[in-house]
């Protein structure tokens, strides 16, 4: 067995004890497959497993359930502190300093669209690396919250987020009809009250079009070198920057509770279920404020 899948077997182990001493939970043998070691959680009709991949990246922990249950957020709570952080190999070439962004939201039929902006010189990446900054689709939601405040704190004027709420954002896709261009503005807002704080001359962001990004003039008279990057978030900067978005993107689903639970994320049938029930709650024109309207869900309510 070579190091690194001891690696991953000891840590479904650990995952099994802590579980264990946290509370009553059924637990399955630990499963060796081909790339991972899994096993399950069971509680009356709730099903969690627990997987730990080792390959080339390291260790990467996934869970496979019912996210909205809540057994799923009492595992995920339970085990984020034992999830591995690490980065694994990045060979990419980070500028000495620059601006990341990344946006959350944005194939969410509930809740905002929210950009997040980051600045981060040579000096900042340790502290960033220290504390877990990696893409948030690799991080539960504890670990986003947790990671969010460590970056606020560690810069404290060094970034900017933009929420746009669903009423907002219904308006601006009204005069944009395109998503790609309400990104861009999005982006561009983001960017530009980041540059209020700071001064920077490189900003690397995701690249979701083709074209090249319009940005707002008074960026422009900056002379900002604007870099799209396929899979950005392999950049300090942008990965800081999601987790931001992330967490602020999740803050609106705490805020906004119906019926004694969080509306689920996503556009999946468990979405328009409840599209349907808050219809009926609140009127099919009060949506307005909690979805994005040109989602193909909402034609079907």
């Amino acid at each position: 067995m070579n190091a690194l899948k001891s690696k991953a077997l000891e840590l479904e182990k650990e995952y099994q004890r802590k579980l264990l001493k946290a509370g009553e939970y059924n637990l399955s043998e630990i499963d060796e497959k081909n790339y991972n070691y899994e096993f399950t959680i069971i509680r009356g009709g709730d099903k969690i497993k627990v997987l730990v991949y080792f390959g080339k990246k390291g260790l990467r922990t996934v869970f496979q359930g019912n996210e909205n249950s809540g057994l799923f957020q009492e595992v995920k709570n339970i085990l984020s502190d034992e999830l591995s952080l690490d980065f694994g190999k990045r060979e990419i070439d980070e500028p000495e300093s620059y601006a990341g962004t990344d946006e959350s939201g944005k194939g969410d039929f509930f809740g905002p669209l929210v950009v997040a902006a980051v600045f981060i010189d040579n000096s900042d990446k340790p502290e960033l690396k220290r504390i877990g900054v990696q893409d948030s689709k690799n991080l539960s939601d504890f670990q986003i919250g947790k990671i969010a405040r460590q970056i606020k704190a560690a810069l404290p004027a060094k970034y900017s987020i933009i929420s746009i709420h669903p009423k907002r954002y219904n308006e601006l896709y009204a005069n944009y009809r395109n998503l790609n261009r309400l990104l861009n503005w999005a982006h561009s807002k983001a960017i530009l009250e980041l540059s209020k704080k700071i001064d920077f001359d490189t900003v690397i962001t995701d690249k979701f079009t083709r074209k090249e990004m319009r940005f707002h003039d008074e960026l422009l008279d900056k002379k900002i070198n604007f870099i799209q990057q396929t899979k950005a978030e392999a950049y300090t900067a942008v990965a800081a920057a999601s987790i931001l978005a992330r967490d602020n993107f999740n803050g609106w689903f705490e805020k906004n509770k119906f019926f004694g639970k969080e509306l689920p994320k996503g556009a999946s049938d468990a979405v328009l279920q409840a599209a349907k029930k808050l219809s009926a709650e609140l009127g099919k024109e009060k949506l307005n404020e909690y979805v994005k309207i040109h989602f193909k869900t909402f034609k079907k309510l």
